[in-house]
C-alpha cells in the first residue's frame, strides 16, 4: 500500500501482491521427480502462505501435494519425455497444471473399490473444484483448480 502526502508516494510496507503466485518446475522423469514435485508444492505453498496470507492447514497442504503426485505420476508413467509442472496461486486457491509429451488424453474410470490402480484421475477430480485437459501442439495439459481454506 502507498500513501501520498503533500504529491508523493511513500511505502507503507502493506503492499499487497496483485499477480497470482507463479511458479514452474521441469522434470525429466529420472526417479525421485515424483518426491521433488511434491517438494517443489509444498514450497510453493509456505510462499502462498507468506506472500498472499493464504490459509492452508495440514489436511489442506496434504490433498493438495496429493492432487499434485497423482498429476505427475500420471505424466511420469504416461509420456515419453519430461514434464512440466505449473502452480499459480492467490490466497483462495492454486491451479496446477501438468504438461508431457503424451497427446493421448488420460481417461477416468467410474468408481470402482475393487480395481487396482487407475484411481489418478478420480482423486484428482475428487479433491479439484475443476479439471481440464487440452491437447497443446507437444502433447497435454492437464489443470486441476484446488479450493484453499475449504
Amino acid at each position: 500500500m502507498t500513501e501520498h502526502l503533500s504529491g508523493a508516494a511513500i511505502p507503507t510496507g502493506f503492499d499487497v501482491p496483485v499477480e497470482p503466485l507463479r511458479r514452474a518446475a521441469h522434470y525429466t522423469g529420472e526417479p525421485g521427480c515424483i518426491a521433488e514435485a511434491r517438494a517443489f508444492a509444498a514450497q510453493f505453498l509456505e510462499q502462498l502462505r507468506t506472500e498472499w496470507c493464504a490459509v492452508a492447514d495440514s489436511r489442506t497442504d496434504g490433498e493438495l501435494l496429493l492432487m499434485v503426485s497423482e498429476l505427475v505420476t500420471n505424466a511420469d508413467r504416461h509420456s515419453n519425455g519430461p514434464y512440466i509442472l505449473e502452480l499459480e496461486g492467490t490466497g483462495s486457491s492454486v491451479t496446477v497444471s501438468v504438461y508431457d509429451s503424451s497427446p493421448a488424453v488420460p481417461r477416468r474410470y467410474p468408481k470402482d473399490p475393487e480395481r487396482v490402480g487407475r484411481h489418478g484421475l478420480e482423486i484428482v477430480h475428487a479433491l479439484a473444484s475443476s479439471v481440464t485437459v487440452e491437447r497443446i501442439p507437444v502433447g497435454k495439459r492437464v489443470r486441476a483448480r484446488f479450493m484453499l481454506g475449504r
